[in-house]
Parts: C-alpha cells; sequence; structure tokens
C-alpha cells in the first residue's frame, strides 16, 4: 500500500498504518547521553502506528562488548514477540547494534537506521582521549570508537542486515572538526559514517548533538522504516 502523508509530530512524514501498526523501533542513543535525546523519534514513531522503546542503558559505565547484548536484547525483551523489530540508533548505538548482530541471530529483524555513526571510528578520539576527564565523561567505551588498532568499529565486518545512514555535515565544535576530514558533523566525518553494505546513504546540514531532533532527518527515518529507501537531497 502506498503511504499517505500527513503531518506526524510537526513534520512531513509518511504514516502508513498498514506496515507500521506490525512494527516495533527500538531506540538507542549515543554516549553520555540518556533516552530523552530520542523523545521526537520516539514522539514521531508512535505518531505513525509504531511500537516504540526508548530506554537509556549506562553508555559510560562499560565497554562495547558488554554495553551491546545489555542495551540491545533489553530493546528487543520490550517489543511484542510477534512483531519485526527495527532499530534506530545516534551515534554509538548504531555500533551497539552492529556488534550484537555480527555475533547474534535476530531472526525477526527488520530495517536499521543510524544517525551519525562512527562506522569507521573518528580521529576525535585518537586526539583528545588522553585529556584529563575524558575518561570521566565517556567512559571505558569512549576509548573503543577511535581508528587505531583497538577500535571496535574498525574490527567490525560489513553489514548484512538492511541499513540506512543519516550523516552531518555541520559543526557547532570547531576545535573538534579540526581534527576530522571535512565535510564532518563536529565528532564524525561523513565518510567515516559509511560502513559497507549499507543500503541507503544521506548527509543533512546538522551537528552530531542534535542530529536526531532535525525534522528532515525524523521525517527521511519515518520514510527508511516503511519503504527502505531515503528521498532526501541535498540543496
Amino acid at each position: 500500500m502506498r503511504p499517505v502523508l500527513n503531518f506526524c509530530a510537526g513534520v512531513l512524514i509518511a504514516c502508513s498504518a498498514s506496515v507500521a501498526l506490525a512494527d516495533c523501533v527500538v531506540l538507542l542513543h549515543g554516549l553520555a547521553r540518556t533516552s530523552s535525546a530520542m523523545n521526537p523519534l520516539e514522539e514521531a514513531l508512535n505518531e505513525a502506528g509504531f511500537a516504540t522503546v526508548n530506554r537509556g542503558y549506562p553508555s559510560r559505565d562499560a565497554v562495547i562488548q558488554e554495553l551491546a547484548p545489555l542495551a540491545v536484547e533489553e530493546g528487543i525483551s520490550e517489543c511484542p514477540s510477534d512483531q519485526s523489530v527495527h532499530f534506530v540508533t545516534h551515534s554509538l548505538g548504531g555500533i551497539l547494534v552492529r556488534y550484537y548482530l555480527q555475533n547474534n541471530e535476530l531472526p525477526r529483524l527488520g530495517r536499521v537506521v543510524m544517525l551519525a555513526p562512527p562506522n569507521q571510528g573518528s580521529e576525535v578520539v585518537d586526539k583528545i582521549s588522553w585529556v584529563p576527564g575524558y575518561y570521566l565523561f565517556n567512559g571505558p567505551a569512549g576509548y573503543q570508537l577511535g581508528t587505531d588498532e583497538d577500535s571496535i568499529p574498525l574490527n567490525l565486518g560489513p553489514v548484512e542486515f538492511e541499513l540506512g545512514i543519516i550523516a552531518g555535515s555541520k559543526t557547532v565544535n570547531p576545535i573538534l572538526s579540526q581534527y576530522l576530514e571535512n565535510p564532518d558533523d563536529g565528532k564524525v566525518s561523513v565518510e567515516n559514517a559509511k560502513v559497507e553494505g549499507m543500503d541507503d546513504f544521506i548527509v543533512v546540514p546538522h551537528s552530531h548533538t542534535f542530529l536526531m531532533r532535525a525534522d528532515v532527518v525524523i521525517e527521511q527515518t519515518l520514510l527508511f522504516l516503511q519503504e527502505g529507501r531515503f528521498d532526501y537531497v541535498a540543496e
């Protein structure tokens, strides 16, 4: 069924109840964030008819190898057992999904949308992880997102699931951006957001920190979950 365009959560999106009512979406926030960062997306997904799970996880308390099953399995457990499970992630959340799916089977997996994922690591970690206070703010997982031999993202293989990636090209942190290949979002370069096996990729003019709250990002996320594609063209 062709989705009907409607206004959901204040943005123009495709509200296809015939698809959405059968599916559950697990939202995973980024490093040093909370579930509230994903609230605008949660609201839009609910309005579009999806069941949603938006729970926090202790991103600063453990390594990625421990966080991945903790966050992903908790989310899956709250989805009805007869529904497909999609994921919408921000930053570190995308790496948790990649790590989990590389090491576990999920037969009812649907589609995945990653927002600003450091799929090839971030040079910011390489440059500033020695700074006093870095561990306090980012925890052990924060050291695993660089581009060296300890990088978890770089040690993961190509994705083998349906994946759309939205990268940001606007920075509000020129100090961090000096360590990144342009364009970048202040923490991850556009190039490093890519991963082999992805199905679609778009770049929007928003920063890493607030990417998940942008209307265009919410609109395109919903479209990918429903149709497996983006239709955004940068102006």
